[in-house]
């Protein structure tokens, strides 16, 4: 009875407070960070990207301003990204970015925390799930709620979540790519692969090396991916100036690429994908996947708007394969519009942190 009454009086504490705050929603990319403010829409974007002072760990820029020193920072400097493969990589840092995006966006008060809805990656583990939940709370959140990527976009985009009917989404990330086949608010199937917009760039710069003995760095090979890179033949081939250094003579040099040739050296990371597609459609219900023949695919996510994407996996699939009109929010329109769900639909959607053991 008593625990009962604490709980009540919680309840009502947070709800006093829910007046007064900025309640918000995250999508903490492995390679941006978005921000839904209740009421306020998609308030920021920035790169998760920290530089931090080797010896003192005191942090010197974060978003925007730090990823403009990713290989370009001096000794005692480190700009580094916290979040790898959709998960914290070093908890120190995200804590200190997540407090810098929380105190840019969180006007009101300060004795007054916001409630946070945040998006993870479908298959992180509990502790992983808890390490999100635990950062963002030592970061000042009053409340935390965790939601599935795919979900939260599947909410973004509009599709119907709710009802009896399979909705199937991928979602391409910076560090990982989800899919999932949706029904009544919960996950039927889901897969979640650590192979996304990080690993073409990788692709790319392996490449480069191998194939003109040319390095280059994080930054130019994600140019490269934007201006260049396909998925699928293009109607008029493109070609780009390629900046990097020699690594036989070790000096600057110029060389001149095709999309022909980025599209060979990303078919390992988009065969992964399509491949995961495939298997996502094999392990689903028939009476869902049958919904999917008309409804078709939904892509969200940065790496859906590689060029000739979506045509690979639809021709692979057989099924029709739609963009969403802005896939980079997808996500995090979704997990602020969770925060105005009722509370009985949004239990169907968030996901536990209590650990199996």
């Amino acid at each position: 009875m008593f625990q009962r009454v604490i709980k009540f009086i919680k309840k009502i504490i947070n709800y006093i407070l829910g007046l007064f705050s900025n309640d918000i929603g995250i999508d903490l990319g492995t390679a941006t960070t978005l921000v839904y403010v209740k009421g306020e829409g998609v308030v920021l974007c920035e790169p998760s990207v920290v530089a931090i002072e080797k010896d003192t760990n005191r942090v010197v820029a974060v978003g925007d301003e730090a990823k403009k020193m990713l290989g370009r920072t001096p000794g005692n400097i480190i700009a580094t990204r916290p979040m790898k493969d959709g998960v914290i990589s070093d908890f120190e840092i995200t804590e200190a970015m997540l407090k810098y995006f929380i105190k840019k966006v969180h006007k009101r008060r300060v004795l007054v925390r916001p409630a946070m809805v945040i998006a993870i990656p479908c298959g992180i583990t509990a502790v992983e799930k808890r390490a999100v939940r635990d950062s963002a709370e030592r970061a000042g959140a009053r409340s935390v709620e965790l939601i599935e990527e795919p979900k939260a976009a599947a909410v973004g985009v509009g599709l119907p979540v709710e009802e009896a009917a399979g909705n199937m989404i991928i979602d391409i990330g910076g560090g990982t790519t989800d899919f999932a086949v949706i029904s009544l608010g919960g996950l039927v199937y889901s897969k979640s692969l650590r192979i996304a917009g990080d690993e073409m760039d990788e692709a790319a710069i392996d490449y480069m090396k191998k194939t003109y003995n040319l390095m280059i760095g994080e930054r130019t090979a994600e140019d490269i991916k934007i201006r260049i890179g396909s998925a699928y033949p293009l109607d008029e081939e493109l070609t780009m100036d390629v900046r990097g250094r020699d690594l036989i003579s070790g000096l600057p040099k110029t060389i001149s690429i095709t999309s022909i040739e980025i599209r060979e050296a990303l078919q390992g990371p988009i065969q992964a994908i399509v491949d995961g597609a495939k298997m996502t459609l094999e392990n689903t219900p028939p009476e869902l996947a049958a919904d999917l023949i008309d409804r078709g695919i939904v892509m969200a996510g940065g790496g859906s708007l590689l060029r000739g994407l979506d045509k690979r996996i639809a021709e692979e699939t057989g099924l029709p394969v739609h963009v969403a009109d802005d896939p980079l929010t997808a996500v995090v329109l979704g997990t602020g519009q969770t925060l105005n769900m009722p509370a009985s639909l949004r239990r169907r959607l968030v996901v536990s942190t209590k650990l199996d053991f």
